[in-house]
């Protein structure tokens, strides 16, 4: 019986629009990623103009992964501690776990703090969510959080500038050298902090564009001021981390009876200590 030769052909790497233009597949990550809790490097194509010697050279850049994302191992923005906990996989773990749980097809998530990026790829690429609109004031987060959402091909999240507040304007945010400890509370977190002035939006406008079913919400303590002047009343669901270490009591009291007032009643099924769950159709 004659034998017959294969070849085995490599296939292309798909191209991929970005909000920086079209990239190659080896940009990003087409891979399955290993277990929680690698460092690997990856080699990067740069996105220089293709007529300089610089686009066509790789860029070697650490990743930490974690459930299932990459994030660059940056140790200069990143804390050692958060660095452990994404390779552990414990980082925001108790508001991940809720946020698969909770989210559903179609939902408009707003997500007030961005972090790092890590709730709105895991909502954007592991969820049915229709979209998710992060607002974060930090601005030294930003080039991150969107290196984040590329490098995981997070193309549901939307990532806005800006604190929430009463009105259209401008107020004041305290970086820190943590920079996730950074806050609108001059006081908080130490006497690192230098005041930067950044926008802010409307709330109740901004809601009634993006039009949210689901909010989430981690904002350093600022829920008990910022919460009250929110209209709540087109939410389902309510995920949010409190901190009663600044708020108090009163504060989680007061939480929970506007929350209620709105029609968002605790659901204790999907809540996990500091982490609670709040949903209007129970």
């Amino acid at each position: 019986m004659a034998k017959t030769k294969t070849k085995n052909k490599k296939a292309a790497q798909p191209k991929v629009k970005t909000d920086s233009g079209t990239v190659s597949g080896t940009d990003l990550a087409p891979a399955p990623a290993p277990e929680t809790g690698a460092d690997v490097v990856v080699e990067t194509v740069s996105e220089a103009a293709p007529d300089t010697p610089a686009a066509s050279e790789p860029e070697r850049q650490a990743m930490l992964w974690c459930r299932d994302m990459r994030f660059p191992r940056n140790m200069e923005l990143l804390p050692k501690r958060v660095r452990m906990s994404l390779r552990t996989g414990s980082y925001e773990q108790k508001e991940a776990d809720a946020a698969l749980r909770l989210i559903r097809k179609g939902d408009v998530v707003l997500e007030l703090g961005a972090g790092i990026g890590f709730m709105s790829t895991l909502i954007s690429t592991q969820t049915r969510a229709r979209e998710v609109h992060s607002f974060e004031a930090n601005p030294g987060l930003l080039d991150y959080i969107h290196e984040v959402h590329r490098l995981n091909r997070a193309k549901k999240a939307h990532l806005h500038h800006a604190v929430l507040g009463d009105k259209d304007g401008t107020t004041t945010f305290y970086c820190r050298e943590d920079i996730l400890s950074s806050s609108l509370d001059p006081e908080d977190g130490g006497a690192d902090a230098t005041p930067a002035q950044v926008p802010m939006r409307d709330a109740n406008k901004v809601i009634a564009e993006i039009k949210p079913t689901v909010l989430v919400c981690d904002i350093e303590g600022a829920e008990a001021d910022l919460l009250p002047k929110l209209d709540l009343s087109g939410l389902r669901a309510l995920l949010i981390e409190l901190h009663p270490q600044w708020i108090g009591s009163a504060g989680i009291k007061s939480i929970f009876q506007l929350l209620h007032d709105q029609g968002l009643v605790y659901f204790p099924k999907m809540s996990f200590s500091k982490v609670a769950v709040f949903r209007s159709d129970w």
